[in-house]
Formats: C-alpha cells, structure tokens, sequence
C-alpha cells in the first residue's frame, strides 16, 4: 500500500492537482496488478480551505498523521499563502520524509517553501524559470542544482514550475509505479501534443492482454 498525501490550504492551485489526482483516483490507465493507493488530503488543521479556484475542501487528517516511510508520497501544490508560518510544519514533514526515502512532490509555489528551508540546496530541481526561487526565497542556495526544463527528479524529490503539471505527473505515476512504460509514455505524449494517435496508443497500451 502506498499512501499520497495531499496537503490542501488556501488558494492552492487547483489545476496544478488536476491530472495526477485524476489518474490516481481513477486508476483507469493502471497496470495489471499496481500497487494500491491510498489518497489523503492534509491540512495545517481540519478546517476546510478554498481553492484559487473557489472549491472548498476539508481535510481527512493533520501534518502530525503523515506516515514517515518509503511508502509515502506528499503532493505540495502551487498557492499563494505558503508564506503563512502554519505550513513550516508540512515543509518539516517534507524533510523527513525525503530523509526516510519517501517521496515529496512540489509544484510550483511549494518550491519556494522547500527553498527557503534548504531542501533545494543540494538536489537537482526545477521552479518557474531562473532566477525565480532567488527572488522568493532569500535562504536559497542551490542555483548549481536547478534545471531549467518542466519538471525534475532527483531520487525521492519531484520539482516543476507552474506549466509543467503534466510533466509533474509523469514523474509521479512513474516514482509510484502504477503505469506500464509504454502507457505512461502515450498519457504523456497525449496531453503534452493533443495528438489523437497518442490516445489510441494510450488506450492500447493500457488494456493489453486485458
């Protein structure tokens, strides 16, 4: 059983959640046989937050309930209130988890936090172009680590910036390993080209020997 943790606050960033949570909850494209996953949303607290967007959610748990293992998967979306001091907790639980080889997956915003609290400093990552972690993050020292492409791994840490949720994704299911190759392959091409060949070969690659 792995567990994906989502931590939700507000004004996150709706759309930068949409693909993975969509395929990790359906689990239309999975492979025969993928590990099951678990999906918890997490909050600062249990009071329900609203999305830039303007959706309200509440949370099924608190930072404190994150499992610290290799099993776990924390997804930290893009908002604009990462600054409030009550999410140091989740940027903490962040750092332990990636010590304890679990996964931390930051979009966006959540990359500024996690550069503002070093984890950034010595592993390769990426943000919302160059110089954007610098302008927002004054404790950031890790301009030898960064990329400048949509998204990044380096072991259990998966970074992008703000248009790079699709790419974000990919490397998620793939950490989580839940799609054959050849399916994450085709999902990705399909909603990074909106070639319809892609689809088909998705939809192939997905349902063989079925």
């Amino acid at each position: 059983m792995k567990t994906v943790y989502v931590y939700i606050l507000d004004t996150l960033a709706d759309w930068e959640l949409g693909h993975v949570l969509a395929e990790l909850n359906s689990r239309r494209f999975f492979k025969a046989g993928a590990p099951e996953v678990k999906l918890v949303h997490v909050g600062a607290s249990l009071e329900p937050v609203v999305s830039m967007g303007g959706i309200s959610m509440t949370p099924d748990a608190v930072v404190d309930e994150i499992a610290v293992n290799e099993d776990s998967l924390l997804l930290l979306p893009g908002a604009d209130t990462w600054s409030e001091p009550k999410h140091a907790s989740v940027i903490a639980k962040a750092g332990e988890l990636l010590q304890a080889g679990g996964t931390v997956a930051a979009i966006c915003g959540a990359t500024v936090a996690l550069a503002q609290a070093g984890l950034l400093d010595t592993r390769r990552h990426t943000s919302n172009g160059k110089g954007f972690l610098e302008m927002f993050a004054p404790t950031y020292k890790g301009t030898a680590c960064f990329e400048d492409v949509p998204a990044v791994s380096d072991g259990g840490l998966i970074t992008a910036g703000a248009t790079g949720s699709v790419h974000w994704t990919k490397h998620i299911l793939e950490r989580l390993e839940v799609m054959d190759r050849g399916a994450l392959q085709s999902w990705s091409d399909y909603f990074t080209t909106g070639d319809a060949r892609h689809f088909f070969s998705l939809w192939e690659a997905a349902n063989a020997g079925a």
